[in-house]
């Protein structure tokens, strides 16, 4: 196996992780919780091929297939292999999981149209929750959290309070930088809050290796860097970009995606402007940004 290729960690005897390295654009994480008669998955991938290799995993390691996909998010990195999981399962997600994934359609396919997506048919949740939700396999107890607009308007936190394990989504960057120009920079501080209230001890992030709770720390210290950046460049009348391309990102220039600072900003703005927490953002200027601060080259898909 190469550095690059997926891998699947058992958790606890009832949960795996699916790891997709190096965790950048397009190169998100799932699992997986079953009992043996009964499988529910948590996100799927970006294209049909890596969405079946996906499936290939849970089969390879010894459980049946899912009857139950959720959704921790609408992004296509997360939902678009759902399709591959039909008919045998039903899609759970937020609410606004199900209307987001209808309006973006086969949005990465306009973002990135040199990527081969495969036959991909946008499958959205057909089960919808608007707070909490708790699911069952067998015995095991899977609860859905919406922690409020975060990464997302309808993020979902996949807590098994049992076996102390959280899936985050892209509330958590593990090794990648933050992105929340879609959702709330304030409600992702909020989020994090929320996933430190669950006391799990395995945390499974959107993209990146498997971590611990040590990730919120991290998270919440580059969050409340872009807040102060933010507040120092809307205070002088500086563009987004103009304040981006004049920080110092310190030790924050580690982690992946460093570009994606200028969306942060883009969001922070909107928020020192009074827009309601994800509320639209101008995307082909947020994504033009991003170009210009990743050497004037529009960022890569990874998958």
């Amino acid at each position: 196996m190469s550095a690059t290729d997926p891998y699947t960690v058992r958790l606890t005897p009832e949960a795996h992780a699916y790891v997709q390295p190096d965790g950048g654009w397009c190169l998100n994480n799932a699992g997986f919780i079953s009992d043996g008669e009964s499988t529910l998955l948590i996100d799927t991938a970006a294209t049909e091929r890596r969405a079946r290799a996906l499936r290939e995993a849970v089969l390879a390691s010894g459980v049946p297939l899912p009857r139950t996909v959720v959704n921790t998010h609408h992004h296509g990195d997360h939902t678009y292999g759902n399709g591959v999981f039909l008919p045998e399962a039903m899609v759970i997600g937020h609410d606004s999981c199900r209307s987001e994934v209808l309006a973006a359609g086969h949005q990465l396919h306009l973002m990135w149209p040199q990527t081969d997506f495969g036959d991909i048919m946008i499958t959205a949740p057909t089960v919808t929750y608007n707070d909490r939700l708790t699911v069952h396999v067998g015995d095991i107890e899977v609860r859905l959290i919406h922690p409020g607009v975060a990464h997302t308007i309808g993020d979902t936190i996949v807590h098994l309070p049992r076996q102390r394990v959280v899936f985050t989504g892209d509330l958590i960057f593990q090794g990648g930088t933050p992105f929340v120009p879609m959702g709330s920079l304030s409600g992702s501080l909020r989020a994090l809050e929320v996933l430190r209230s669950l006391d799990a001890t395995t945390v499974v992030p959107g993209h990146g290796p498997i971590t611990d709770p040590s990730a919120y720390e991290a998270t919440e210290r580059y969050l409340r860097y872009v807040a102060e950046l933010a507040q120092e460049a809307y205070g002088k009348g500086r563009t987004p970009l103009e304040a981006a391309r004049e920080a110092d990102l310190g030790v924050f220039a580690e982690l992946r995606e460093s570009e994606r600072l200028v969306a942060n900003l883009h969001r922070a703005y909107a928020e020192l402007d009074g827009k309601p927490a994800g509320s639209p953002l101008d995307a082909v200027a947020v994504f033009a940004d991003m170009a210009a601060m990743n050497g004037g080259v529009p960022v890569a898909c990874h998958a």
